[in-house]
């Protein structure tokens, strides 16, 4: 993508995980491009991106809408990712290098400080620390089959939604997992990797179950 296109990207994106664009709303072009302050065509090849993500659907007539999850969207979801993410943690483990160790490591440290933040944790920075983590894994996997059927599971809405409910001793537990799963790696051993992933994964849903329940009973 172009420089204006990434820019499009990154500002439709913020403003879908944020609910500018509620979920179920169709949104002409033309308002994604007032939006972002740039024209058409920047702001096609983002929403193109977006699709491809499932952060955006298109209808049957072409027009585009934030997606609407229903609960078992939302489990079989999760399901999935802890497939995926456990395989790709294993395959991780042996193939992942000595930089992209460090580099995890690096992502856990911008985690920390996101967590540490004195009044409220930084759910924005968790967020994006948590993403580029699980992208060096992802890329240490070495599977382009891997990555392209991650994008159509790991679903950034339902990512954000979750994180917006935890509280710091959450974000902890899973900075813990981090690091357990680098340690996993630095020890090339696949079934521990494997195994903490998938661990990993079904608490993110279990904190999501017991949002969306809360949420019902309110």
């Amino acid at each position: 993508m172009s420089k204006a296109s990434q820019e499009a990207y990154r500002m439709i994106r913020a403003g879908i995980l944020s609910g500018h664009f509620p979920a179920g709303q169709f949104v002409p072009e033309d308002e994604f491009a007032a939006f972002c302050g740039l024209s058409r065509t920047p702001v096609r090849e983002a929403i193109a991106e977006l699709v491809a993500e499932l952060l955006l659907q298109r209808s049957g007539t072409n027009r585009v809408f934030v997606p609407v999850w229903s609960d078992e969207d939302e489990e079989e979801l999760f399901t999935l990712r802890a497939i995926l993410e456990s395989h790709c943690a294993a395959r991780a483990a042996r193939l992942i290098t000595d930089d992209q160790i460090a580099e995890l490591r690096r992502h856990c440290d911008f985690i920390d400080k996101a967590i540490a933040q004195a009044d409220a944790p930084d759910v924005s920075g968790f967020v994006e620390g948590n993403r580029h983590f699980h992208a060096v894994v992802l890329a240490a996997a070495q599977s382009e089959r891997l990555a392209q059927l991650m994008k159509f599971v790991v679903s950034q809405i339902v990512v954000h939604r979750t994180a917006e409910q935890y509280s710091r001793e959450d974000m902890e537990q899973s900075q813990r997992d981090h690091r357990d799963l680098v340690s996993a790696f630095e020890m090339r051993d696949e079934d521990w990797a494997k195994a903490l992933a998938n661990t990993h994964i079904r608490r993110a849903a279990s904190v999501y179950r017991a949002m969306r329940l809360s949420g019902d009973a309110g």
